[in-house]
């Protein structure tokens, strides 16, 4: 049946402007320094990062139908739990340039969403909550997203407007106390971040620890979630990673990325890949070394790797195809040349 644009987003729509307001009116209460405070600034009970993790590359060389059985294949070599589940999908959404690649690519949630039923989910949803836009249909219908959610009829939630929760956060980098986290994010039995491969201007790369921002509702924290910005980018990249405790899985987009002036701004690069685990911080030091970035300059990953993932090459086992003969030397800004330095690591 044909849905109507704004009959469709009315119906998926998240929810409560009042929530929003009463998490907002707390939020400033919840601000502290503790950069002073000596100690670990991680809870050692409450994150804990595995022994050993697991990263799986998998060649995918364009956005076509063979997409749904590397989704399928990427999945099954993790064994994760996937019949009866609700699953949440986060992408990468956050502008629309008609000669960019900044977004996930539509073909790719598209292929997810097919592969995740055929393996008998319960029930699958697209939720995401750009920064930059307010207009939400806009970026939906421009990037091609609407087509798929209307085709596929799956449910997509505006995680800007969604009801919420607080969250203690057990880690100390942001200042901030407390999280308010989408309740939609919150009640998934599996949530997995599907980021875009790119260079990022603020952050060095972003990839599945920063696509997280795109969680955190811009009817509490801003637009484009300023409130992160202002308590620093890598700090809340590190705190919102530590607080989210769903069960996850990453589905990175490398099949074309970005180089240079990410992540709006810059240049394709094909690479003909999807990188996909469960630990964040293993797969984003692995997309970092696909695009010739060494992991250990980029600073939020280092401080990462102490207690919420690996990030040394002897700490993640490659399920599938060994990354280095796909390695590819993305450009950066200048700023961030030294992100070309090889390190040990």
């Amino acid at each position: 049946m044909s849905i109507e644009r704004r009959e469709f987003l009315r119906r998926t729509a998240g929810a409560s402007a009042a929530v929003a307001a009463a998490g907002s009116a707390t939020l400033a209460a919840g601000c502290r320094d503790e950069a002073d405070e000596a100690g670990p600034r991680w809870d050692p009970e409450a994150v804990r990062k595995p022994d050993e993790s697991r990263v799986a590359v998998l060649d995918a060389a364009s956005y076509d139908g063979t997409l749904v059985e590397t989704v399928r294949r990427g999945i099954q070599l993790f064994e994760l739990p996937i019949r009866g589940k609700r699953i949440v999908l986060k992408p990468n959404l956050v502008e629309f340039d008609p000669n960019g690649v900044i977004n996930t690519h539509p073909a790719l949630i598209a292929a997810t969403i097919e592969a995740l039923r055929s393996m008998d989910a319960r029930s699958v949803i697209v939720a995401e909550g750009p920064g930059h836009r307010r207009d939400n249909e806009y970026i939906l219908v421009q990037s091609g997203l609407f087509d798929v959610l209307r085709d596929t009829g799956t449910t997509y939630v505006d995680l800007n407007s969604d009801f919420v929760s607080p969250r203690p956060i057990p880690a100390r980098f942001s200042g901030l106390g407390t999280l308010y986290l989408p309740d939609t994010v919150l009640q998934a039995d599996l949530f997995i971040s599907m980021p875009k491969l790119k260079t990022h201007h603020w952050a060095g790369v972003t990839l599945s620890m920063k696509n997280m921002f795109g969680i955190m509702p811009s009817s509490i924290y801003g637009w484009p979630k300023n409130v992160l910005h202002w308590a620093g980018i890598e700090n809340c990249i590190l705190d919102i990673n530590a607080t989210l405790d769903v069960p996850r899985f990453n589905i990175v987009d490398g099949i074309v990325g970005m180089e240079g002036n990410g992540p709006i701004q810059g240049d394709a690069r094909n690479v003909g890949v999807l990188v996909m685990g469960q630990d964040p911080v293993a797969v984003d030091s692995t997309c970092a070394r696909l695009m010739r970035i060494e992991p250990w300059e980029v600073s939020y990953l280092q401080t990462a790797s102490a207690f919420l993932g690996n990030l040394r090459r002897e700490g993640i086992r490659q399920l599938a195809e060994d990354p280095e003969p796909r390695a590819q030397d993305f450009a950066v800004l200048p700023g961030f040349a030294p992100l070309k330095v090889t390190a040990a690591g």
